[in-house]
Order: C-alpha cells, then sequence, then structure tokens
C-alpha cells in the first residue's frame, strides 16, 4: 500500500515536471512572437508587454529546476525517469534563454519605433519563421518522446545559419550606405543574430529530446565526428 502511494506521487511530481516545461515553452515562444511582432508593427506596448512577461519566463524556470531537484532527492530516479528530470531542467534553462532573446529584440523595437519606418525591417521575417518552426518542432521532439524530429533540427539549422549571414551581408551594406539610419540597421543586425541563436536553443532542446528518449548524446557524437574527420 506504502509503495503504490509512493509510485502515485511519483509519477504525479513527474506529470507537474513536464507540464511546467511545456508551459514555460509556450510562453517562451509566444514572447518571441509577440516581440518580432512589435518590431514589425512598431507597437511600443506589445513590445512593453514582452519585456514584462518574461518574469513569469524566470519564474518557471525557477520552479522547474526546484521540481527537478525534489524529484531527485525524494525519489532517486533512475533510466527514462532520470533522464526526464536532467532534459527537462536543461530545456527550461534554454528556454529562459530564448525568451531573453525575445525580450532584446523588444527592447530594440522600442528603440527603432522612436525612429522614421524602415521597410528593409521585413528582411527579417522569413528568419524568424524559421526560427519559430525550429522551436515549435523542438518542444513538440519534448512532448512526443520524437527522437527523430529531434535529431532533424541540427541540420534544419544551418539554413537558419545561412539566412542569418545572408541578412546581416545586406543590413552591413545599408549600413555603410545609410544617412542617419545607421543605429537602426545595427539593430535589425543584432535582431537577426538573436533569431540565429534561437535557431540553436531550439537545437539543443531537439538534442535533449534525443537523449530523452534514446540515451544518445547528439553533441558527444558531433564532436567525435569532427575528431575524426580531422
Amino acid at each position: 500500500m506504502q509503495n503504490s502511494h509512493i509510485i502515485r506521487d511519483f509519477d504525479q511530481a513527474i506529470a507537474a515536471l513536464r507540464a511546467e516545461v511545456l508551459g514555460m515553452a509556450a510562453k517562451a515562444r509566444f514572447n518571441l512572437e509577440r516581440a518580432v511582432q512589435a518590431l514589425l508593427e512598431r507597437n511600443t506596448e506589445l513590445a512593453n508587454a514582452v519585456i514584462a512577461d518574461d518574469d513569469d519566463v524566470d519564474d518557471a524556470e525557477r520552479k522547474i529546476d526546484q521540481l527537478g531537484l525534489d524529484l531527485l532527492v525524494r525519489y532517486h530516479p533512475v533510466a527514462t525517469d532520470l533522464r526526464l528530470v536532467i532534459s527537462s531542467m536543461k530545456i527550461s534553462m534554454n528556454l529562459e534563454r530564448i525568451s531573453d532573446h525575445a525580450t532584446n529584440i523588444a527592447k530594440r523595437a522600442k528603440k527603432m519605433a522612436a525612429n522614421q519606418e524602415l521597410p528593409d525591417a521585413t528582411l527579417i521575417e522569413p528568419l524568424y519563421t524559421l526560427a519559430d518552426h525550429l522551436l515549435r518542432d523542438a518542444i513538440s521532439s519534448y512532448s512526443d518522446r520524437n527522437a527523430e524530429l529531434g535529431a532533424s533540427l541540427h541540420a534544419r539549422d544551418k539554413e537558419l545559419d545561412r539566412m542569418y549571414k545572408a541578412a546581416t551581408a545586406t543590413y552591413g551594406g545599408r549600413l555603410e550606405q545609410s544617412t542617419g539610419r545607421s543605429e537602426d540597421y545595427l539593430h535589425l543586425i543584432l535582431v537577426s543574430r538573436s533569431l540565429e541563436r534561437v535557431g540553436d536553443l531550439a537545437t539543443n532542446i531537439g538534442e535533449d529530446a534525443v537523449f530523452l528518449d534514446n540515451a544518445r548524446d547528439l553533441r558527444h557524437e558531433s564532436n567525435r565526428s569532427l575528431e575524426q574527420g580531422g
């Protein structure tokens, strides 16, 4: 009887941890969406909302860390359950960083909104779309225990890297030619960089999902491949 009670409590704690991660993921993705919208629509109020709501994501990370630690101390999970705790805590760290990038974009959106509209700002839309798709699929790879989807993100992130380099080259060229808009083009370069980093962080989440599902560490496998190739 006591054993079944412990198992029920453990299952509930695991479910609570997973639910917190998915809730945090939804908040981080929503913050990113609104930050880019604020930039493109020159919406200062929306940018302010993103900046304020980043505190909720920080709180979620702290809660997930506490839940994870409590699980480790109270139940000493092993195998898949242990991987779930570790992966969840690592994913929450990446989600917190994604929300930080959303906040940075929102702050730059506020600064750009104070100036005349810059049509070249729309060049970030394809970067955001791909970054958001990577993030969406990273979250799905965790929630659905889909290692194949998680592993696919690394190759897809290369396209985001290519788009980032192209956008940076375009904005860099405008920066050299512009009269009085240098600051805005610099903001756009840094926004593009934030979106590129979101892709990297989404890839990290996908790698954690692979580790959760089948205990493979793709980062170590990549390092070995590089060493052998060298």
